[in-house]
């Protein structure tokens, strides 16, 4: 699903009090790593992660890196935070894409 501009507006005003569930750290970007995000992703549908300070990756490595292994959206970047969107694999678990298709 490619996001409008309100459908993001909306995302990251669903998000903005969410804390980060995810961390890279020195250990870097890694595949058992984009599988623990995905597989949150496929439960929560919008998450935050956080870049350590320690951490060899920048911001933009990072959103490279997701974008390009799989189909999560980044919807926002706030400093050294990433907001992140991908629909559900499980039509049960589908909340939050459901409200955005409307929009």
């Amino acid at each position: 699903m490619q996001l409008r501009g309100k459908q993001k507006r909306y995302l990251r005003a669903q998000a903005n009090h969410f804390q980060p569930i995810f961390s890279v750290g020195k250990n870097g970007l890694t595949p058992e790593w984009l599988a623990q995000l995905d597989g949150a992703l496929n439960r929560r549908e919008l998450i935050k992660i956080n870049i350590l300070q320690n951490s060899d990756v920048t911001t933009n490595e990072v959103k490279e890196f997701i974008e390009s292994h799989s189909d999560v959206q980044v919807v926002q970047i706030i400093g050294r935070v990433l907001v992140l969107f991908k629909e559900s694999d499980k039509p049960e678990l589908r909340n939050v894409s459901v409200r955005v298709r409307k929009i």
